[in-house]
């Protein structure tokens, strides 16, 4: 009898060490620094893509107010459908010529798999940005500096020890 005990302890064991293994997560400090420009602050939606192109997790969004989710259009489609909840990944939005710095997280294993980082944002009646900063998942990409191409000026991932 003792024997089977040692079988299903190690068993248990090794479930757990693999259940571990595979949600270690990394976290990165984000600072999105915005352009200067004329408006109401801007919708941020940091979100997780995968090697397919789609939309696979929320990791952020800067924007508190709901009313205003459908202005960040590719992404609210998405969230309409995922109806995932974001309230604990949810701050102020972002002024013109402000920063905005944040912790993401992101799965280890996700790293160098062809994955990517997408900033998409919008202003209140003006221009809406789908992809204004992607950033591939990889270690030298997160590494350096990005530059929008919209409302955000540039995008720095820093990880945090």
């Amino acid at each position: 009898m003792s024997r089977f005990f040692k079988h299903l302890f190690f068993a248990v064991f090794i479930f757990f060490i693999a259940l571990n293994a595979s949600a270690q997560t990394s976290k990165f400090k984000c600072m999105v620094q915005m352009n200067s420009y004329q408006g109401e602050a801007a919708y941020v939606v940091i979100s997780l893509i995968n090697p397919q192109g789609a939309y696979e997790k929320t990791l952020y969004v800067l924007g508190s107010d709901k009313q205003w989710y459908n202005t960040v259009k590719e992404w609210h489609k998405y969230q309409t459908k995922a109806k995932a909840k974001i309230s604990a990944i949810t701050g102020a939005s972002v002024a013109g010529g402000d920063r905005a710095v944040h912790v993401i997280e992101v799965e280890d294993a996700k790293i160098g798999k062809g994955y990517k980082l997408r900033f998409e944002s919008a202003v209140e009646e003006q221009k809406y940005y789908a992809a204004d900063v992607e950033i591939p998942l990889t270690t030298e990409a997160m590494a350096e500096r990005t530059n929008g191409t919209g409302y955000i000026r540039f995008v720095r991932l820093s990880k945090v020890q």
